[in-house]
This record gives structure tokens, sequence and C-alpha cells, in this order.
């Protein structure tokens, strides 16, 4: 196996992970002045790195969180899945490894892979669990593994690749895995029976050459969607017809400009700069998430609209903002997945998941607890930064999660009640321009709490502006508290449909409705 760096400086420049990641994960240790030998992987970092990629204390819990240390130093744990047991299985960047996890014992147990090269270092981005195995991917070296769990075993099958790939998520759909490569534009299958080293994959090019190919998912049709995008520059998302595609090349050669009469192409929004997640719901709405931004986008394909929702803005303890350059603190909502109606999303940058109930348009934001802060513009200040939550997995009322530079992984406990109920009079508005509507939000506490009250809006350019009376509540159990909320539209405003935030927030959590605004001629 030819080993290629980990290719994360172009690639997550806008998720903090910097240079600083691609000459750790490139350089040789060995080399450094300052490395004490401890005969652990943190051995892979030299001393004064070791607290930034491998740890900063004990694992945490909140009121709806709880982190569990991994037992052996700087792992780094990335993808997540869990099987039909209930059993957490996740990948190692810095050894290679898989390791499971029982909710019930709070045991870890890691597996050697006698294939791996000493000292190796891949990011395992994308993981998935079926029929006894697990699929991950590993972008350092160009592979695709199968880990059995039955009798732990791992398999290799090469990923082919023309200049430098990066096989970033998968799926398995129809007994086809399905590959994104996110450097080479394209979005590649591969047959999951084909278990020998050099398997037969086919490729979907991309529309747009140079771009990055990021989140896919499949619709109830079967056709798969996913984004082709360059940075700052625009991108579309594609609607693919593999059904069609398998029976036409199954009887001729294809070429790139054949394949793509198997694609519907819309072009993303302005507004929609980096989409990492992307999924499909129930009624094949399709949901990204803009990496670069606090915003979560709905793509409707019947009448073709793009719909903005924005996210809270991150705790300040989370960015800290020491030296005061922080001008728009943003949560960067990543990898998506839908389950039950619910829409999960990562926010990485805000230390955070997102819950978003596509039904009702509410959201609730957990915090995760560790902070690493020589992620964040944290200098000097305690309880501050962000854990690198990259990886998680939906399983039953809970959400499972990884902490790549805290060695912890984590789980949620959606089922826990939450501190309060939030409610609007009208989640609805029409208005025209230069027109205010009041409207009620109201609080109706479980327990005692202080709450912080917020608002937000989707629009660009102050077309909508909101204003509450008060920022800050103490709540008393049982004693409902309503307050009024004046949405207003500008005289400029342009006609459209805009997305209002209202939310209240704890140390723990955040709860939040969404307000649709029209505004007509």
């Amino acid at each position: 196996m030819k080993k290629k760096g980990i290719a994360v400086a172009v690639f997550f420049a806008f998720i903090l992970l910097a240079s600083t990641a691609t000459i750790a994960f490139n350089s040789n240790p060995k080399q450094a002045e300052d490395l004490t030998i401890t005969n652990t992987p943190m051995d892979n970092f030299p001393d004064e790195l070791r607290t930034k990629f491998c740890e900063t204390g004990d694992a945490k819990s909140n009121e709806y969180v709880t982190e569990f240390k991994i037992p052996t130093k700087c792992t780094q744990p990335l993808a997540i899945t869990a099987d039909n047991d209930g059993m957490i299985w996740f990948g190692q960047t810095n050894t290679g490894k898989i390791a499971k996890f029982d909710p019930q014992s709070k045991q870890f147990t890691e597996f050697d892979n006698p294939s791996w090269p000493q000292k190796g270092r891949s990011m395992f981005w994308g993981m998935v669990y079926t029929n006894g195995d697990i699929w991950y991917t590993d972008d350092a070296y160009n592979s695709i593994w199968k880990f059995s769990t039955s009798d732990k075993k791992y398999e290799r099958t090469n990923y082919p690749t023309k200049q430098d790939s990066l096989p970033h998520h998968i799926k398995i759909y129809d007994n086809q895995l399905i590959i994104n490569d996110f450097y080479e534009s394209k979005i590649s299958f591969i047959d999951t029976l084909q278990t020998e080293q050099n398997a037969t994959y086919t490729n979907i090019p991309s529309p747009i050459p140079g771009s990055f190919t990021s989140g896919f998912d499949i619709d109830s049709q079967g056709n798969i969607w996913y984004t082709n995008w360059i940075l700052r520059q625009g991108g579309a998302l594609v609607k693919f017809n593999y059904g069609e595609f398998s029976k036409f090349i199954s009887s001729s050669e294809t070429t790139n400009s054949t394949t793509m009469q198997f694609s519907n192409i819309f072009e993303l929004p302005s507004t929609l700069g980096t989409p990492i997640g992307l999924s499909v719901d129930k009624d094949d709405k399709i949901w990204m998430a803009d990496t670069s931004s606090s915003s979560f986008f709905k793509f409707d394909p019947q009448n073709e609209k793009f719909t903005r929702y924005i996210t809270s803005d991150p705790n300040p303890s989370v960015y800290g903002n020491v030296t005061g350059v922080i001008k728009l603190p943003t949560s960067g909502p990543y990898w998506t997945q839908i389950d039950n109606g619910k829409l999960v999303f990562n926010e990485q940058i805000a230390n955070a998941i997102g819950v978003f109930d596509i039904g009702s348009e509410s959201l609730v934001e957990y915090n995760v607890p560790s902070k690493n802060p020589n992620w964040s513009d944290c200098e000097g200040r305690d309880d501050c930064g962000i854990a690198q939550v990259f990886g998680f997995v939906l399983s039953g009322e809970k959400i499972w999660f990884t902490e790549w530079v805290e060695n912890n992984i984590g789980v949620i406990d959606t089922s826990k009640p939450l501190p309060f109920d939030l409610q609007v009079s009208q989640t609805d508005v029409t208005l025209i321009k230069g027109q205010s509507v009041e409207i009620q939000m109201q609080l109706i506490p479980k327990t005692n709490a202080t709450a912080t009250i917020y608002h937000k809006t989707a629009s660009q350019f102050n077309d909508i502006s909101v204003q509450i009376p008060t920022s800050r509540l103490d709540l008393t159990e049982s004693n409902i508290q309503t307050i009024p909320v004046s949405i207003n539209a500008s005289d400029f405003a342009l006609p459209g449909t805009y997305k209002i935030l209202l939310s209240a927030k704890t140390h723990d959590v955040s709860v939040s409705q969404f307000v649709t605004v029209t505004i007509t001629v």
C-alpha cells in the first residue's frame, strides 16, 4: 500500500484543520526535537502537539450528553456506526484499528489490523454496518475496508485513482457500496460481493470539472442525489438515475457525455457555499448542510426551490474570540442523517449536535461538554474550544458521536425531557414591505432554569428584522412565560420567503422554533 499524506489543509481549512494538522500528520515524529516516548499512539506527535491532537482532559458529561474516554491514548476516533445489537463501532485515525464500545458494560475493545503499516495514520471518514460487516473508507491508502464483526478479520480493496483521491462517505444500497470521491469529482459503486483486492468499480463523473463531490443519498425511486461544487465559486445539486444508467452500461460503453444523460442538474444558491452533508427525507426532499456558514438548506424537487434555515450561533465559550477577530461566529453544520422525521447534523465549529424536526420545524441543539482550546481563539481562557465532533450515528433515541481531538466517544439521550417547551402563536406570517406584526413566544418550564432569549433571521440584507424586549429569563417550573415578538419587513424588502429562528438557551441545550415570513408585493 502506497501511503499518501492526510490531505486536510486545503479540504478542511474552513473547519479549522489548518496547516498544523498537515505538518503533524506528514512529519516523522522521530525527527522532532521534543519527543517523549510513551509507547502509545501519542508518539506519532511531538510533545508540543499532543494536547492539540490527543486530548486535554477527562471525559465530561452534562444533562443530555455522556462522554466516555477511550483507554488507549490518542486514537483520534472518527467514523462511527451501530450494529443491530446496539454495539457501537468506530474507526481510529491514529492507530488504523476498528474499536467496539458496549453501552451496557461501558467497555471498549480494539481490534488490531495485521495489514496496517507501523505508525500508519489515515482519516476514516465514512463507515456503514450491514449483515455483520463494517465497511469503511481509508483516505491515506486509497482503500475500502471490510471488517467482520464475527471473526474480527479485515479485508482491503483498492480504491482506484487517477491522481489524488479522497474516498469519503459510504452507503449501501441494493448490495452496492456507494462512495463519494471528494477530490476526483466522482461517485463510485462497487458490489459488496467483490472482496478481492482489485475489484471493479463503476464511476459517475462530475458535471463540473475540477469540483468537489461530497454528501449523497438515495431517494425512494432509487435516484442518487449528490453535490458538485467549487469553493467560493458555486456548484450544482445532481440527481442521477442509477437504475437506468445500470441498464445502459450493461449493453454498451459509456463516456462522460452519455453518463450525464442520466442526470438532472440544479444550480446551488449563492448562499450555499460548502455543501458537505446531504440527506433525503421520506417525502424525497433534499437536505444539505453548509459547513462554512450556520445554514442548512431544503430542496424541493417538485417546485425546484431551495429554502435556507439557520442554526443558533455558537456559545462564546466555544470560539473564545480572545483576539476579537471573529465578527460573525458560525456553527458549521457538517454531516447529516435523517431518521423518524428528524434531520440530525453535527455543528462542528459550534461543538454541538442539532436535531431538526422536519414536520414542526423546531430545532434542538445539544452542546458537547468537552472542549479543546487549541482549535479556537481561546488563549488564556478556560472551558473554551471544540472537540472536533465529526462522526455520529443514530441508534434509537440515542445519538453516538466521536471527538477527534479529545479521544472520547459520546452519546446524547434525546429522550430526556428538555428544560422547557417553546411555542409560538403563529408559525406563518405574511407581510408587505414596510409592514410589522407581533406574535407571542411562550416558554413552558418543566424545571427551574435560566434561559437566554435569542433570535436570528435567514434574510441576507435586513429585509426582515425582529425585536424581543428581553434577553434573559429566570424560569420557574410550571410558570408559563409569554414574550412579545415584533417582526418587521423593511421598506426595501424584496418579495420572498424567509425563516426566522426564535430560541431559548441554557448552558446545555438550545430550543428553537422557526417562523416562516412571506413578503408579498
